[in-house]
C-alpha cells in the first residue's frame, strides 16, 4: 500500500507501466468530468470517476482484487479508506471472478484520511474500506484507477 499526495507522483513512475498512464491522466484531468468509466490502455487500465456519499465505517466492507491494483484519487471531499493486510482479514464473500472482488471482516486498525490531491495504491494483499466518512457522512468525488497486474 502506497498513500501519498499527486505532487509526489514522480517517485512513483517507472515501477509499473499503468501508474505512469494513471498520473498521467490525473495530471490532465477536468474535475468537471462525469462519473463513469474511462478506458486509458483497453482493460489493462481504466478510471472510473465516482461520486458518491460518505458512509459510517460499521456500514461498509474492506474488499480485495487480484487482477487490478487499484489507485484511488480525491477530487473533492474527503473520506476515510480504511487498510489492513488481507492475513489479519477475515474472508466474508470468496473472489468473484466477473467484478474482480471478494470482501472480509476486520477490526478497523489504519485509517488513512484522503483529501482532495491524495492518492492511495492498493495492492492485491491489500485489504481496503474505501468511502468511510471522516467525521460525518459527506459528498465526495473520486478517481479510482483498475491497473492490470
Amino acid at each position: 500500500m502506497i498513500y501519498d499526495h499527486l505532487r509526489n507522483q514522480r517517485f512513483y513512475r517507472q515501477t509499473h507501466l499503468g501508474l505512469d498512464l494513471a498520473f498521467d491522466y490525473l495530471l490532465r484531468f477536468d474535475p468537471e468530468t462525469a462519473d463513469g468509466k474511462y478506458e486509458i490502455a483497453g482493460d489493462r487500465v481504466f478510471a472510473m470517476v465516482q461520486s458518491y456519499l460518505t458512509k459510517p465505517a460499521a456500514e461498509k466492507r474492506y474488499e480485495a482484487h487480484q487482477r487490478y491494483v487499484d489507485l484511488q484519487y480525491m477530487i473533492s471531499g474527503e473520506e476515510v479508506l480504511y487498510h489492513s493486510p488481507l492475513e489479519s482479514l477475515t474472508l466474508a464473500d470468496p473472489h468473484n471472478d466477473a467484478k474482480d472482488c471478494a470482501f472480509y471482516s476486520g477490526a478497523d486498525t489504519q485509517a488513512l484520511i484522503l483529501k482532495p490531491g491524495d492518492f492511495s495504491i492498493l495492492f492485491p494483499q491489500d485489504g481496503h474500506k474505501p468511502g468511510c466518512a471522516w467525521n460525518q457522512p459527506g459528498p465526495v468525488k473520486k478517481v479510482v484507477f483498475k491497473i492490470a497486474v
